[in-house]
């Protein structure tokens, strides 16, 4: 894919993306990569970039480290990209779940100081909610969006939620909420004509109402930072629409921690934009995926290490 135009989209990975081994290749390699994984570490008190580049899945994928670290790495590829690609700059850009915070530091509106703060706080905040109200989540395949709003509603009791979390592509959305509500929405998404219902292995119940014990200080920290308006059109998460203000952006990220994912819509105002070429930068090609089935014309390319970078040199 060349870049001569500006027709193109960054988005930028959440939670479910990472791997050992992950901006390895960009730290060894590129001096303000390194800077920035060592900010990272210096901010978590221990070295987590070590942890991403040899340690253990299981520790990585715990809540906490993962959201700093996927943040980190996205923020470092983004670095690597801008210095071997100065112009043009991205169309648009968004990010999925904890990706719209990266995508906040990404478009100017957040600097990197006060997003890997933000990002720290997020992981340890969602982390304490899961254990304030455990939850689960679970996938379902083969529902569309009103069939399994109904689902959830019938689910759903005084004491027991479950709603529609990631709305991720057509054929593909996420429940969230109190484990009980989740199991009986997947045994009622299978009786509806479901393909799959598949538990997911989270004690959180992210995007629910389940987060509403940590709203309070969620807010408080997002409050406590310095936004400006992005520089690069940004595209939000609850809205599924532009961002244009510093506030716009506070309050979609606020309300984000308890709502739904637009992510099909998202992707279907990029399109609408004639932007149909993306980059994914950061680790893995989750999103590239799910891209791809919202809008089969696209063209989506990852970039998160150094094969992605040769790959995209040899066509610029």
């Amino acid at each position: 894919m060349t870049i001569v135009d500006n027709k193109f989209v960054f988005v930028f990975p959440g939670q479910g993306s990472q791997s050992v081994g992950m901006g390895k290749q960009f730290f060894e390699k590129y001096d303000e990569a390194k800077k920035i994984f060592g900010e990272m570490d210096q901010r978590a008190g221990f070295s987590l970039s070590t942890l991403m580049f040899e340690g253990n899945l299981e520790e990585l994928s715990n809540t906490a480290n993962t959201q700093p670290a996927l943040f980190t790495h996205s923020i470092a590829s983004y670095s690597v990209f801008k210095d071997q690609f100065p112009h043009p700059k991205p169309m648009y850009m968004a990010g999925h779940s904890l990706g719209q915070l990266t995508a906040c530091v990404a478009s100017g509106a957040l600097s990197f100081e006060d997003g890997l703060d933000l990002v720290f706080i997020r992981g340890q905040l969602m982390k304490k909610a899961g254990e304030i109200n455990p939850g689960g989540m679970a996938a379902i395949l083969g529902l569309d969006i009103p069939t399994l709003e109904k689902v959830c509603s019938e689910s759903s009791s005084a004491t027991h939620q479950v709603q529609v979390a990631n709305d991720n592509c057509p054929g593909q959305v996420v429940i969230s909420g109190h484990k009980e509500a989740v199991e009986l929405a997947c045994q009622n998404a299978k009786a509806a004509g479901a393909k799959r219902a598949l538990p997911l292995a989270v004690s959180i119940a992210a995007h629910s109402s389940l987060m509403n014990s940590i709203q309070v200080e969620w807010n408080d920290a997002i409050d406590a930072l310095n936004f400006s308006s992005p520089t690069i059109p940004l595209v939000g998460n609850v809205s599924a629409k532009l961002l244009t203000t510093s506030e716009m952006v506070k309050t979609d990220l606020k309300l984000q921690m308890q709502s739904r994912v637009r992510w099909t819509e998202t992707i279907e105002w990029f399109k609408h934009q004639k932007s149909d070429r993306y980059f994914e930068i950061g680790n893995g090609s989750v999103l590239s995926g799910l891209i791809k089935r919202i809008d089969s014309d696209a063209i989506v390319l990852p970039f998160g290490n150094m094969q992605d970078l040769e790959t995209l040199k040899q066509t610029n």
